[in-house]
């Protein structure tokens, strides 16, 4: 499987600082985000707007493949993800990813969508991400 990879790099500290992320595909490139973005309505996007159209998009096409998997053919998807940071002692914490899903599956009886959906959710990698160890590497220029 491949690895994925994304970039930042931040200038000034704090509050007066700002920054620019990429990904590897190039479709953000140099998006610029900072405090403003983060915890004020400020220009620029924010890591947890990035965490929450990347839940969006895994559930829904975890999703998707397990409506296939299950034998239906025709549909439509669209999910919007909320994720909320809060404050938590000197720092934040991620505190909730808000999945709000609008579906058109024909065929299909509410019950069975409801545990398929259950299941996405549960099942999908950045859900799994939401509740994964996480490991750092780092390297301090002089």
């Amino acid at each position: 499987m491949p690895t994925r990879s994304g970039s930042a790099r931040y200038e000034g500290l704090g509050k007066d600082g700002h920054g620019w992320t990429s990904t590897q595909s190039g479709v953000l490139k140099d998006q610029r985000y900072g405090f403003g973005s983060r915890f004020e309505d400020g220009p620029g996007t924010n890591p947890e707007e990035l965490i929450a159209a990347a839940h969006a998009s895994c559930f829904t096409m975890a999703l998707s493949f397990a409506l296939a998997g299950a034998g239906y053919t025709d549909g439509t998807l669209e999910t919007n993800a909320r994720v909320t940071v809060d404050k938590d002692g000197d720092g934040f914490t991620i505190t909730s990813s808000k999945l709000d899903l609008k579906a058109k599956v024909p065929g299909i009886e509410a019950e069975e969508f409801a545990r398929i959906a259950e299941d996405a959710k549960a099942n999908c990698p950045v859900s799994k991400l939401l509740k994964a160890e996480v490991s750092l590497t780092h390297e301090l220029e002089a």
